[in-house]
């Protein structure tokens, strides 16, 4: 098996325990609601939302995938960081074992903060990922990042 790594970093002016609560804790309520095209609803199949949960993702009809099962891996909510890991699905498109994701949000001196986001694409055996694979994956976590700040920064007690 191999490993394909990216990491992204994408600033914003909220603070970091808002983006935090948006993008962990609330995500599987919050994306569905505001990008319903992207994500139809989530749904819980083992645990409580914390390390060790399954989860069951139903994409929105602008996808060209149905549905793809996460686990949560890691969770740390005084450190702002979590890990998750996609472990089913035709997202992997039979040449992906899984894809591990490590978020961490770092506040910023100016009252902002960063996502921070590492990607791990683990391949079953010599399989290669086109960079347009890679890039396509990078564009749509930044399109979902970007559409939670913008509704945060219009629903400021949110």
């Amino acid at each position: 098996m191999g490993a394909i790594t990216y990491d992204i970093e994408i600033p914003s002016s909220i603070s970091a325990a808002r983006i935090f609560k948006a993008v962990v804790l609330d995500v599987d309520t919050l994306v569905p609601k505001i990008m319903p095209q992207a994500i139809k609803n989530v749904e819980i199949l083992e645990g409580d939302g914390g390390v060790g949960t399954i989860k069951l993702i139903h994409f929105g009809e602008g996808s060209q995938y149905k549905s793809v099962k996460h686990r949560v891996d890691a969770i740390d909510k005084e450190n702002l960081t979590h890990s998750y890991s996609i472990i089913e699905g035709y997202v992997l498109g039979g040449v992906i074992e899984s894809v591990t994701y490590h978020v961490k949000i770092v506040p910023t001196e100016d009252g902002g903060s960063i996502c921070k986001n590492r990607s791990i694409y683990n391949t079953k055996g010599d399989a290669e990922i086109s960079e347009e694979k890679i890039k396509e994956g990078k564009e749509k976590a930044m399109a979902m990042f970007k559409a939670i700040e913008a509704y945060l920064l219009a629903n400021p007690d949110a």
